[in-house]
């Protein structure tokens, strides 16, 4: 099986996604549907079987390689789950005309082994791909149409850094509502500022808040809402740094925290304190003191993560396309959206 042919694509996707030429998880989502497209349609494979091993070494690489990064595994985590399903309807469909004693001598102990080559496996795939391609690219807007939901007038909203998928759901709300939001900057890198000028155009009340103000602001505010990188298998957030401290301030207040999330940023894996460097990731030092402090620098030490660590007893409810859930309920979604077989690959 020519394995580093099929390589190449997913060694393109974790150098684009490196060097910041993917961003978003949007993005991230439609170009590794696009690469699954590409192996099912042209790839060399001949079983359900051999598909998978093929999948599995993409996910092995990205995960090696670029630990921090959830939504390019999902979404092949999760493609591997459409196989199992379509193999095992193809063997049904296949097993209609075949008598009881055939189907027990066939497979004695009623398990699937995925190595039958079956004809129609791959057009069944492929229909079931440009589905899920169009709920990826349709579950912003999906998540939006709920804002009326959850936004009323008068409300002061609170947000912080910047979020695509928030951007949208605010602007949603704002055709028909009257409300404020207050854009926390998101020190050091300042998502923020783009982001209240973002909603300002859009005739939206909105004010920046450095980081520092968060607690203070906080008793006049009706609502938290963000958006995060990552919704971990107990209910936790992957978010952008700084976020922790807003919710903490939120509980102190009883400020409800909802969280915007596609469906592909839901992950089976846990944070592991004993390996919390494949959690996190740290960016330049030169964003928090600039390197012109020569003096300062050789005495101290300077980290920047990028993510914090929200656990689900601060998030109030998860919005996705498919409606709000409570963090207790990320464990369902996830059986709905894995197999248990590929939580861990």
């Amino acid at each position: 099986m020519p394995e580093h042919e099929d390589l190449s694509d997913v060694i393109k996707l974790v150098s684009d996604i490196r060097h910041k030429k993917l961003f978003n998880s949007y993005d991230i989502a439609l170009r590794s549907e696009e690469l699954l497209e590409k192996l099912i349609s042209h790839g060399q494979w001949r079983s359900a079987r051999e598909l998978m091993a093929l999948v599995k070494i993409w996910i092995k690489y990205i995960t090696e390689n670029l630990p921090q990064e959830a939504t390019a595994v999902n979404i092949m985590r999760h493609v591997l789950k459409i196989i199992r399903e379509e193999y095992e309807a193809a063997s049904k469909k296949k097993g209609e005309g075949q008598s009881l004693h055939q189907l027990v001598t066939a497979n004695p102990n009623n398990i699937l082994d995925y190595s039958e080559s079956l004809g129609n496996l791959k057009s069944s795939l492929l229909d079931h791909l440009t589905e899920y391609k169009v709920e990826v690219e349709s579950s912003t807007d999906n998540i939006a149409a709920q804002a009326l939901e959850h936004i009323h007038t008068n409300e002061i909203i609170l947000t912080v850094g910047k979020s695509n998928t928030v951007e949208r759901f605010l602007k949603s709300a704002a055709m028909k509502r009257d409300f404020s939001v207050i854009v926390v900057e998101g020190a050091p890198f300042y998502y923020g500022h783009a982001m209240a000028a973002s909603l300002a155009k859009s005739n939206i009340k909105t004010t920046v808040i450095p980081d520092t103000a968060v607690f203070a602001m906080m008793s006049r505010v009706n609502k938290v809402i963000i958006g995060t990188h990552t919704v971990l298998a107990n209910g936790g957030l992957r978010a952008a740094s700084g976020i922790y401290a807003v919710a903490l301030a939120a509980k102190h207040y009883s400020v409800p925290v909802m969280v915007l999330s596609n469906m592909y940023k839901f992950t089976p894996i846990y944070v592991a304190s004993h390996d919390r460097s494949a959690f996190n990731v740290c960016a330049s030092p030169a964003d928090v003191i600039p390197y012109s402090s020569g003096q300062l620098l050789n005495k101290i030490e300077v980290y920047n993560p990028v993510f914090d660590y929200v656990p689900p007893e601060l998030v109030t409810l998860f919005i996705s396309h498919q409606g709000g859930n409570a963090p207790s309920y990320v464990y369902r979604l996830l059986s709905e959206l894995y197999h248990q077989d590929d939580y861990d690959i």
